[in-house]
Order: C-alpha cells, then structure tokens, then sequence
C-alpha cells in the first residue's frame, strides 16, 4: 500500500458528531473564560524519534516535542540545551555554570543523580548515537548553531533505542538552502561570555551541504570557572541515483582546561555564592575533552513501501580531568583521570508498508551494534601537577540490540504501535596496574534484557486524539558508574541493571484551530534502582536500591492570542519516592519509602509570552518565565536547595536588504537578579551540594546573512 493511501485512510478518523462533542467537551473543560482570536494555527511538528518514520507528533501515542530551530537560535547563545529545552515538560536541564562537568539533565526523573555528562537518556545527533553503548553521553558536542531542531521523547516508547529509561533528546542539523547562505554571528555578555558563529549552506553539483563552526569562551560566573570551546559540523547530502540518498557526518569538540569550581557547602554558598571551595584551587580542578566524530547513513528505496537504511559511525574522545584529591594512596585510582578511547557502531534497518486486514501497517526491523574501547589511567594529583601512576586498564564495552516496531490502523479511528528490543549489553576491563599492594582487577559482566512496548490511540475527531502505553525499561550501570567501590580495589561488578516497568495515558488536542494542547499522566515503577552511595572529590560510588515509584502530570499549551501574540506554557508535576527503605553511604544509613529521589523537583513549570510586529523592523520581544521545585542533595532528603523563580526577557530586529539579511538581539536573564541553586550534586560526602546560577546577565549579539 503506498504512502499516499496510508494518509488517506488516516484522514477518515471520526464522524463528526463524534468530533463536535470532543472538542466540545475539551474546549469547555480547559478555557471556558478565553475568548481566542482567529490567528494561524499552531505548527504541527514531524518527528521521526518515536516511529523511525517520518510523522506528526499529534498522531503518535507517545509523549514527544519538537524544538525547531528559532527556538535553538534566536536570540539565543547557542551552546547549552537548557537554553531551548527548559520549556519542554518532563525534562529538567540544568545551566550548572560548570563547563568542566556538562548539564544536568533528568527525564521524568530519570538522569538526576549523573555527576556529569548525561545517563538514563539516550542522545543522538543525526541519527548518530551521543551515548556511549554503557549507557553515557556528553551533550558538548551537539552544534546548536547548526540545528534544524530537537526531538525529544519521553516514557515507555524510549527503550526501543537501547539502554536508556527516561527518553531520548535527538538533534538534527538542517539542509542547506537551494541559495547558498553564507552567516557570520557574534554573541557577547556577561562574565566575558562570548560565541563566534560562521556558517555556511547550499546546495553545489548535486550536494547539499552544511559547515557550521563556532568558538565559545568565558570567564565564568563564579571564580575559578574558565572554559573555551572549539566546535565544528559539517553535513553533505547527495543521491548518486533516484533511489538513493546518502548523507555524511563529521563533528569536532574541543574544550581545553575547562576549570571546575566544584559544588559549594550550605556555609560557602551564604559567604559567597561566586566563591569556590578551597579544594578546587589547591588541586586546580579543570577538564580537558576532545572529541572526533564521522558518520554515514545511506538509504535505499525499494519501490514506493519499502526502504533500507544503514548507518555507520566512529570517532575518537579523550578526556583528562583533575579531581579534588591527591589519589595517592597504593590501591587508590589517583586523583588525575585520563581517559582515551575509540567508538563506532552500525545500525541496519528495513522499513516496509504493506495492508494487513484492511488497515495499513508500517513494519520495521533493525539490527544495531556499538562498540567502545577505552584506555583508562589515573595519576597522583600533586596540587594540580600530573604524578606518578595509580590506575592501568582497558575498558572495552559493546552492546548488540536488535529490534522491531510495528504501526497499524485496523480502522480509520484507531492507531496501534508496538515493538521490542533486545539488548546485550557486555563490559570487558583488564588491569595493567599490578603492584604487591594492588592486585589484579580484571573483571568482565554482561547484561541483557528484552524490552516490549505497546500503545494505542483513539483519533477521536480531526482535533482531538487520546492515547495510552506501556512498556518495559532496561538500564545498566555506566563504566563510570562501575569504576569504584567504597571500600577496596577493582570494579564495582555487584551493580544491577534497573528494570522499570511504565504505563502512560494522554490527550492531544487543537481546540478553536488556534490553541494546541497536550496532557500526559505516566506511572513508572523500579526494581534495582541505582542511585550515589557516596561522592567525594569528584569520585562518585553506586548501588542498588530496591524499589522505586515515579507518578506524575506533563501539561503544555500553546496558541495565538491576537494582536501578534502568541503563548506557550507547560507544567509537570513528577512525584519520585523510594518505594521501599534502603540506605546509602559508608556507614550505612538509612533511607526511607517515601524519600523523595534527589535533585527531581516535584512541581516545574515554563511560560513565554511573545509578541512580533514585523512592520517595526521585523520587532519580537517576549517574556520568559521559569519556575522549579526545591531539589533534595541526597537520598536521605537532608538539606535541599530552595525553590526559585526567574523571569528572561529579549528582543530582537531584523532587516533585510537585497541579498543581505542583518538581525540584531539583546537578552536578559533573571531579571529581578534573584539568588538561586540551579543544580545540586547529588551525595557528596564533603557537603559540597550546591551550584548556584548566575544573578541578572545579558547578552547581545548580530548576525550577518548574505544569500548568493
């Protein structure tokens, strides 16, 4: 059956009694004192993250947003995700103004407790996976200035893509424009931020093509927290026949001698919320990462139904970073760790459209396997100087899925999507540091899992559409997370991988063509959850807990308003408790059920209001408005950072003449200067729990485009 008869069955949804009454019934329900304007209805957005098939997200029985890219980049810096993701519901990304230790990002919970990096979430860029096969990712290397926009999926339908539990953020770089566009952009602020953009796109003897390079540097808000950063992405697509489309990948991070402040004590953040502990200058805590990556997707079509899609990639990461802590104890793993280490991976899939009883079903298949090698040393820390060595092995992990999904329309009002994963999941790590004191820890465990999921969703009426799900989650411990124990040498291989089982009901509704809405319930349950035992000068220990619970509401508006103006809010509330005591640390100390999982505000919420005059200039101005819950610092709930509250503004212009395009903004964060925690580090043992964002700053920038 061809693509063009799929979407025409889909179109015969509902009858339109049944459409009258649906919208009715929403409509009075959530806006019966708004008088709304006859404005353009708000963008339905496709996605391809939750279906591998290019779709509306409306249609989909899945919780999942689209960032396009004047969200990414408009009026914006263009190097951190929480700059454009904070206004996704179910997803907390937090700014730690700590460029040595990337954000923070949780998924309905899931992600809160990484000492850095990302974990619990898969990443793609391209198709291209982010996340390492053990289950970490690092977002420094997503070019924003480039994005055509982010995806991000969220629940059950997430385990289809591996090793992860609370969803998946995936990029995608834009196509170059048929006239090619040559932009030029430079950003400045506070702290003596600053990002240098060139980019370049179009499309040249066949080849669409995209460069894009950027260089960020700052001073830091607080004192010892210096970074720079060198990013590169270029794109290429070409068909060499009708049939046929491949495109290419290459990206390039380097971020040298990123300084870290560290986390702050109760004590430290009331003398001076810009201060550092006196750790951070004794050791000169600092990162350095670099990072190269390429990747090809070639696809294939067979006939109008069926199309064969395969990706490979590889690249090459490195990583020293200083520690809080001499490390130079025999059988300690030093206080300096140096990581290097290779990665690639290929992913097959076929994809087919055939009829089965009457209804149209869209059948893939794939096969994925991932694979990283990596050099792991540790040295001395002598206040901030490399020492002698501590720590000698190779780390090896590799991960062989495969996996199937299936959509299918059995009647014109109802959508079913299922599919599986099996995962296999293998860690290997010989030592080469063998003294009288410190013994052989070689060591190797593996972990599989099957993971089924399954929704359904009722196309109630055009504008209307209610869905459910469920599925079963599959994570393992990271390297990072197996890399220490409390007490003794070798590999941490008593970790367990955290099984989760969620379900998810749903409402996505247009209500008067102008207003789009979208209403989540999800219930998740953990068996083997791993959580921090301790942390202490940047070294981090895991272990299993035994159950855990995440229940909560994801809420989004977004409609025009009139005049101009357009809103946008969403909300979460996220209730994640221990389900049954365990405890944590060295020594032991209880944790009880009902203990709220740390660093997960129970309440988030984001608004905007934006308003454009296009005959003023190309004027757009808006109001952003960010709330969070407290954040509890460990599992036992102790101490917490306080709820907070911010208010952004910007504005731009833009004006265009003949082949020139220029635009000028300027933005301002926190504007009424508040003194908040943004992030926690979860578990230390010094009590150094707290990074505080930054009070009121700005930024300025202009842009260039000269299109050929």
């Amino acid at each position: 059956m061809g693509t063009q008869n799929v979407a025409e069955h889909r179109q015969r949804r509902a009858c339109p009694v049944q459409r009258k009454a649906v919208v009715a019934a929403i409509a009075a329900v959530l806006w019966p004192h708004i008088a709304l304007a006859q404005d353009a209805r708000p963008v339905d957005p496709l996605v391809v993250t939750a279906t591998r098939i290019e779709e509306r997200a409306f249609d989909l029985p899945v919780a999942i947003d689209s960032v396009s890219a004047t969200r990414i980049q408009q009026d914006q810096l263009q190097i951190n995700l929480s700059e454009s993701l904070s206004r996704v519901p179910g997803l907390v990304v937090q700014n730690r103004w700590n460029y040595a230790q990337d954000l923070q990002i949780s998924s309905r919970g899931f992600g809160a407790r990484a000492a850095f990096g990302a974990r619990g979430i898969r990443l793609f860029q391209d198709g291209i996976p982010a996340t390492m096969p053990d289950g970490q990712g690092q977002t420094g290397s997503f070019s924003l200035a480039s994005a055509q926009r982010i995806e991000v999926l969220r629940g059950p339908f997430s385990t289809l893509y591996g090793n992860a539990a609370g969803g998946v953020v995936a990029i995608f770089t834009e196509d170059g424009p048929p006239t090619p566009v040559a932009q030029g952009q430079v950003i400045g602020g506070s702290f003596g931020t600053s990002n240098t953009i060139a980019k370049l796109g179009g499309e040249a003897h066949g080849v669409n093509y995209v460069v894009a390079a950027n260089h960020f540097e700052t001073d830091g808000y607080r004192d010892h927290s210096d970074a720079s950063r060198d990013q590169f992405n270029a794109k290429l697509k070409f068909m060499p026949d009708s049939d046929t489309r491949v495109t290419l990948i290459a990206n390039t991070l380097y971020q040298p001698e990123a300084l870290d402040p560290l986390g702050l004590t109760r004590a430290e953040l009331q003398a001076n919320r810009r201060g550092v502990d006196p750790a951070a200058t004794l050791f000169d805590t600092r990162k350095t990462v670099g990072q190269q990556q390429g990747g090809a997707t070639i696809e294939r079509s067979f006939g109008a139904d069926t199309t064969v899609r395969l990706t490979g990639y590889g690249g090459h990461r490195t990583v020293r970073q200083y520690l809080a802590l001499s490390g130079i104890g025999d059988t300690s793993s030093g206080g300096v760790t140096d990581l290097d280490g290779n990665f690639g991976g290929v992913d097959a899939r076929v994809t087919t459209r055939v009829m089965l009883a009457g209804g149209p079903l869209a059948l893939t298949v794939g096969a994925a396997y991932d694979r990283q090698d990596q050099a792991r040393k540790g040295f001395v820390n002598n206040n901030g100087a490399l020492g002698d060595l501590r720590r000698d092995e190779k780390d090896t992990v590799r991960d062989q899925d495969v996996y199937a999904e299936a959509e299918w329309s059995p009647v014109a009002s109802i959508s079913v999507l299922a599919g599986a994963r099996y995962s296999d999941v293998r860690f290997v790590s010989n030592d080469h540091y063998i003294t009288a004191t410190n013994p052989d820890d070689s060591g190797r465990i593996a972990y599989s899992h099957a993971s089924p999921v399954a929704g359904v969703v009722w196309h109630a009426a055009k504008g209307a559409n209610v869905y459910a799900n469920w599925g079963d989650g599959f994570e393992t411990p990271t390297f990072i997370e197996l890399a220490y124990r409390n007490a003794g040498t070798g590999l941490n291989f008593g970790l367990q991988p955290a099984i989760s089982q969620s379900t998810e009901i749903g409402v996505k509704a247009y209500v008067f063509e102008t207003q789009r809405i979208n209403l989540a319930a999800f219930n998740t349950h953990t068996t083997n959850e791993i959580i921090i035992d301790a942390a202490t000068g940047g070294r981090t220990t895991y272990k299993n807990a035994g159950r855990t619970r995440r229940r909560g509401v994801e809420a989004e508006w977004e409609g025009a308003l009139g005049g101009g103006f357009t809103g946008y809010a969403a909300y979460t509330y996220l209730s994640a408790t221990f389900a049954a005591d365990t405890t944590t640390g060295t020594p032991p100390q209880l944790v009880r059920a009902g203990s709220r999982l740390p660093a997960v505000p129970a309440n988030s919420a984001y608004a905007e209001l934006a308003w454009t005059r296009a005959d003023w200039a190309g004027f757009s101005t808006a109001l952003e408005f960010q709330y969070a819950d407290k954040l509890y610092v460990n599992e036992r709930n102790s101490d917490s950072a306080a709820s907070y509250s911010v208010v952004n503004a910007r504005a731009g212009l833009e004006q265009r003449t003949g082949m020139w395009t220029l635009r000028e903004f300027v933005r301002v964060n926190n504007l009424a200067d508040r003194n908040y925690v943004g992030s926690v580090i979860v578990g230390d043992t010094n009590g150094r729990f707290f990074e505080p964002a930054a009070g009121r700053n700005f930024l300025v920038g202009v842009s260039v485009n000269a299109r050929f």
